[in-house]
């Protein structure tokens, strides 16, 4: 399977956006109280929501570019 370029750069983003959320959220983690690990939900959330999101924004921009025919198949 060979991937395009936007997924080869959106990999890496991917990587780098995980390694530096679960940095993030094992800090919330670490440094709170036990009453306080409700923090670290929201940016355990976006750190699978923002991969996602983009992913799906350049698959439908690479639908759109194929239908309009400027991108050859």
């Amino acid at each position: 399977m060979r991937l395009r370029l936007w997924q080869k750069l959106w990999l890496l983003f991917t990587v780098i956006w995980l390694v530096v959320s679960a940095l993030n959220v094992g800090t919330i983690i670490a440094f709170s109280d036990e009453v306080e690990w409700g923090k670290a939900v929201r940016p355990a959330l976006l750190a699978v929501a923002v991969p996602a999101l983009l992913y799906l924004i350049g698959f439908a921009w690479q639908l759109w570019k194929r239908k309009s025919g400027s991108e050859p198949e």
